[in-house]
């Protein structure tokens, strides 16, 4: 293998790998996105449990 070759697929290796990097992190921050948005969804659906009064306070049900 001459030089020519070896370096040129050494610069097409190290351009592989930062362009699969730069889609990791587009990845990572996709699923991060997407993760606030269930949760935000999650706790939205979820109904708040009673803090005063004689119903809802001591058990915790749902219908």
């Amino acid at each position: 293998m001459s030089i020519e070759a070896t370096v040129g697929a050494a610069l097409a290796i190290e351009n592989f790998n930062a362009h699969q990097s730069a889609q990791m992190n587009l990845l990572r921050e996709t699923l991060d996105t997407q993760a606030r948005t269930v949760t935000e969804i999650v706790e939205a659906a979820t109904p708040k449990l009673a803090t005063s009064g004689h119903l809802g306070t001591h058990v915790n049900t749902y219908a």
